[in-house]
């Protein structure tokens, strides 16, 4: 069966699938995976250490891969110090451009004169409006099932998706709560065009960076064992649950301010436990989708097997 739809023919990738920008853990070789497969892997910008570091990412990734691929900015905690780094995207001619986490506006004109594709993740109709209205390419929605930062309305991706398709005229991509082929055709049936995929893609053989114990507690988690942090600082944020996470949102009902905050939540916090696997002093960030992964495939047996689920269902769709 062809997949064809906007977002393929705009990304030229195979299957409408986009790998997550993925904080510490999106880097050449799940990147260069997901696009060999026929998706669209992304490097992340902003968890590297400067521009020169990104351009070493990049340049390594297209030593994996002949296929398109993305480069993610999230932005949200920044200011404007990342300039320097959509320059280098920007001088290596990378395809894709993702905008995640804060306002898009200067990443959107500076690539408005290049050929680079812009997708900004939103998680509101407003959002997506503005980000149409700035130039985007491509609107990515996030639901609240969704792992890592999130909207603030509490809004589900069944309900903000179709919202969002009859808001904008270019193309949505659904993201939140999709980790199989049912996830996949469900988008389609709400008006998307394509996916993006964030925590199943971190179960995976070719997410290298991430820990066993990370990995595992993905498996073996329910879809109720995750829970959203930072909602005191107005940044919500899904999270799978331990003990370190019960600590943070005790200080949230007590202290809920960033500097009362800012060691729990940190970089280095995160890292400890995706990199170190030390689940008890650390966080991992985890979509609902978790209690549907049960298994550490390669990348590309993931996407033959949603591939296979999808086209189990248009089949079906088909004889109705």
């Amino acid at each position: 069966m062809k997949w064809t739809t906007r977002i393929t023919e705009l990304l030229q990738i195979k299957y409408p699938i986009i790998q997550g920008g993925l904080a510490y853990l999106g880097y050449a070789d799940l990147a260069a995976a997901v696009s060999n497969a026929g998706g669209l892997g992304q490097v992340t910008a902003m968890s590297l250490p400067n521009a020169e570091a990104l351009r070493a990412e990049i340049q390594r990734t297209r030593t994996l891969t002949d296929k398109p691929f993305g480069v993610n900015f999230a932005i949200g905690m920044y200011g404007s110090n990342y300039m320097d780094r959509v320059q280098v995207a920007i001088d290596e001619q990378v395809p894709v451009v993702t905008i995640t986490g804060g306002n898009p506006t200067a990443i959107l004109e500076l690539l408005q004169p290049t050929d680079i594709k812009s997708l900004v993740l939103v998680s509101s109709r407003r959002q997506a409006q503005k980000a149409e209205q700035f130039g985007a390419s491509a609107v990515i929605v996030v639901g609240q099932e969704g792992g890592g930062h999130l909207g603030r309305d509490d809004v589900g991706t069944m309900v903000l998706v179709p919202q969002v398709v009859d808001a904008v005229e270019i193309p949505v991509i659904a993201s939140g709560g999709i980790g199989d082929g049912r996830g996949w055709m469900a988008a389609h049936a709400l008006g998307a065009e394509g996916i993006e995929m964030g925590t199943r893609f971190i179960a995976t053989q070719e997410c290298v960076d991430a820990s066993d114990s990370y990995k595992m507690a993905l498996v073996e988690s329910s879809e109720s064992d995750t829970t959203v942090i930072k909602r005191s600082i107005g940044a919500p944020a899904r999270v799978l649950r331990n003990d370190f996470i019960d600590n943070i949102l005790a200080i949230e009902r007590v202290t809920p301010t960033y500097e009362a905050l800012k060691n729990y939540i940190s970089g280095e916090a995160n890292k400890r436990w995706i990199y170190d696997g030390i689940k008890e002093d650390g966080f991992g960030w985890a979509g609902q989708v978790t209690g549907m992964i049960h298994d550490i495939p390669t990348v590309a047996e993931l996407i033959d097997r949603m591939v296979k689920e999808a086209e189990s269902i248009r089949g079906k769709w088909g004889a109705v």
